[in-house]
């Protein structure tokens, strides 16, 4: 499958300082990846990779969220997870060196960066921080994963839509998320594998409870331990 059409341009300052791995680099390092760095602006719908890609670039979130599934050939999908401001994702793709075996789509307007394959391997080579950087992600996203076997078994569905809320609120895997998450109801349906209407019916206890507000288009988190103790209840 060829490459998807796309329009790139240089990232601007502040959209370089939203990159959490531009940090832990040295100055050379850093300016060196920066003059690297490519940006996308994406319209909602949009895909920034397809299934079956070569992995020719590393990719991450600056503003916005994606979601990342794998289409089926009754065009249905399996979502695996979304990915909001400050996530990165891709790299054991480029490790292993195999074609992208998901597709990560804008679930609103976003703006994503990518780094070049060659340009990544490069920093790995030499960056300690970096490798580092890589490794911890890796380690958290194998977290996520073998959490959402256990989540998916979860029958109290308030519970169940915490522990995804907190998994998008990771800071490791995404740092810039904060306590404002802009998606939709439909949307965090179809990421959580839950129906719209008990979506709803969960996020209004959560709202009662106050753990979080819902407004138009966004989730405002409002007690973090509240939100981690509902995800925890045993």
């Amino acid at each position: 499958m060829g490459e998807i059409p796309e329009k790139v341009r240089t990232a601007t300052g502040r959209e370089l300082d939203r990159i959490p791995w531009l940090n832990v680099l040295s100055a050379q390092d850093r300016d060196w990846a920066a003059t690297r760095l490519r940006v996308r602006d994406c319209a909602a719908g949009e895909f920034v990779l397809r299934a079956g890609m070569p992995p020719t670039r590393w990719y991450g979130v600056i503003e916005g969220m994606l979601r990342v599934d794998r289409p089926d050939e009754e065009a249905e999908h399996l979502t695996f997870s979304g990915i909001p401001g400050g996530g990165w994702f891709g790299e054991g793709t480029l490790i292993k060196g195999h074609a992208f075996l998901f597709s990560v789509q804008a679930l609103r307007r976003s703006v994503v960066a990518q780094l070049d394959a060659d340009d990544f391997q490069a920093l790995a080579q030499r960056s300690i921080g970096f490798n580092r950087f890589a490794l911890n992600q890796l380690n958290e996203r194998l977290a996520q994963f073998i959490a959402a076997r256990e989540i998916d078994r979860m029958e109290d569905d308030e519970q169940r839509l915490a522990c995804n809320l907190m998994w998008l609120r990771n800071p490791v895997l995404f740092p810039s998320a904060g306590d404002v998450l802009m998606i939709t109801q439909q949307d965090l349906s179809n990421l959580v594998g839950m129906s719209r209407q008990r979506v709803n019916k969960a996020l209004t206890a959560l709202q009662d409870q106050g753990v979080l507000r819902v407004e138009y288009r966004t989730l405002r988190f409002l007690d973090a331990n509240k939100l981690r103790s509902k995800a925890e209840a045993r």
